[in-house]
């Protein structure tokens, strides 16, 4: 089990760095969205009734792209092995993000040495601040920020507990994908004070990112071979609204001796300077890196894993043979 997860795992990847983002119209996230959308609506009267509506759009809107996924690939698996695996790799594919991240950070970092009033328009890609007043140093930090906390939503949330969960089943792991995946859009698209409907699903979200999150800063620590980074980061990592965004914002800060800000709302690293052009385009380097160290850390789960299941298979077949011959 552990050469076909890395196999469904490597293709997934590759995958990503070929195509990048599906179209839109064919991304079952966004079909997911149009549900949320539906399920965006006043259920109640009062701000308490929206809440009970939030706790059961929380708890069972995630598991319709779970279904669906996990179903999929069950369905492939039936039909052959190899099928199983590649429409677990699709099913990574769709819930991760990590070419189309750069991609736009990249583009989104290089224009503001330009014109910044089509980057203050583009970067509502990428962040949901009002940008029409930002500097283009103040644009460059609102793109490294989104990068680093779309490393921990976009990659490491679904492709670490898949890894986990390959070896021992394909249809799991990709059905766990999904329902994080689906978390986190439920979050992004209600997880607003002024959306009482989505007060549950923010909670979720903050709950499913703890580790995430976390985890993520760690990479970024490794990747830029700086551990004190992380040490550093834990002074202003609970700065930001969310419990767990700061963590990869403020650990990278720290690792590139940066400040990040959003105006109003938070300052990571206050005692240095906002990212320069230069800056930026360290940032994009560094969370390419640190994406690599989450696939090193995704492979030797999936490996340690397949090998635990082995040996404890291996202990139940001896077992076995020891009462037979007694």
């Amino acid at each position: 089990m552990a050469l076909t997860s890395l196999a469904v795992i490597g293709l997934a990847v590759s995958l990503d760095l070929l195509f990048g983002e599906p179209p839109t119209a064919f991304h079952p996230v966004a079909w997911f969205g149009r549900l949320v959308d539906a399920l965006d609506r006043k259920w109640h009267e009062t701000d308490r009734g929206q809440r009970l509506a939030g706790v059961g759009i929380a708890a069972l809107a995630p598991l319709v792209p779970a279904a669906i996924a996990g179903g999929a690939v069950f369905a492939a698996s039936s039909f052959h092995p190899m099928a199983g695996g590649i429409a677990a790799a699709v099913v990574l594919f769709l819930t991760t993000s990590l070419r189309a991240l750069l991609e736009l950070t990249r583009d989104i970092v290089a224009a503001t040495d330009g014109d910044i009033a089509d980057v203050r328009t583009r970067i509502r890609g990428l962040v949901g601040r009002d940008a029409s007043a930002l500097s283009a140093a103040e644009l460059r930090s609102a793109a490294v920020e989104s990068a680093a906390e779309n490393l921990a939503d976009g990659l490491v949330a679904t492709l670490l507990p898949f890894a986990v969960l390959a070896p021992v089943s394909l249809p799991a792991a990709a059905a766990v994908a999904a329902w994080v995946k689906g978390v986190n859009t439920l979050d992004s698209m209600l997880g607003y004070p002024s959306k009482p409907v989505g007060t549950a699903s923010a909670r979720l979200d903050d709950a499913v990112m703890y580790l995430p999150a976390r985890l993520s800063a760690v990479t970024i620590a490794v990747a830029a071979a700086n551990p004190l980074a992380l040490a550093r980061a834990s002074q202003w990592a609970r700065m930001p609204p969310s419990p767990n965004s700061g963590w990869p914002m403020a650990t990278l800060a720290c690792a590139l001796a940066i400040r990040l800000e959003k105006p109003d709302v938070y300052v990571l690293n206050p005692d240095a300077a906002l990212p320069t052009l230069t800056d930026g385009e360290r940032a994009v380097s560094l969370v390419g890196r640190a994406a690599i160290v989450s696939l090193v850390v995704a492979v030797a789960l999936a490996v340690l894993v397949a090998e635990g299941a082995a040996l404890e298979a291996s202990r139940h077949v001896a077992t076995g043979v020891g009462i037979a011959w007694q």
